[in-house]
């Protein structure tokens, strides 16, 4: 799985990064049917988190998230991604 992390309008301290990653850690059960995790991260007057998964049988998730407190918001973010992708991997295996 390829992760592509990106901060826009700010820079990601070392400890926001790290964060990131050891969430990230959550989705690894995933890390055969997932080609690319992007994660976007907007702060405004809030942390918006946009993340984008492609799957190796072409298709693709999207979810989002925004809160005012950064780790809340990667949570929420968290729990969204790892129903979409059981939801994915189920609607897969179905098929098979």
């Amino acid at each position: 799985m390829n992760k592509s992390i990106s901060a826009v309008g700010f820079s990601l301290t070392k400890d926001q990064s790290d964060l990131i990653n050891s969430k990230l850690k959550r989705v690894d059960y995933a890390d055969n049917l997932i080609v690319d995790l992007i994660l976007r991260v907007k702060e405004e007057k809030k942390f918006y988190f946009d993340a984008t998964i492609n799957f190796r049988w072409g298709g693709n998730g999207h979810v989002t998230s925004d809160d005012f407190d950064f780790a809340a918001g990667l949570n929420k973010l968290m729990d969204v991604l790892d129903v979409k992708i059981k939801k994915e991997k189920d609607k897969v295996q179905e098929k098979k």
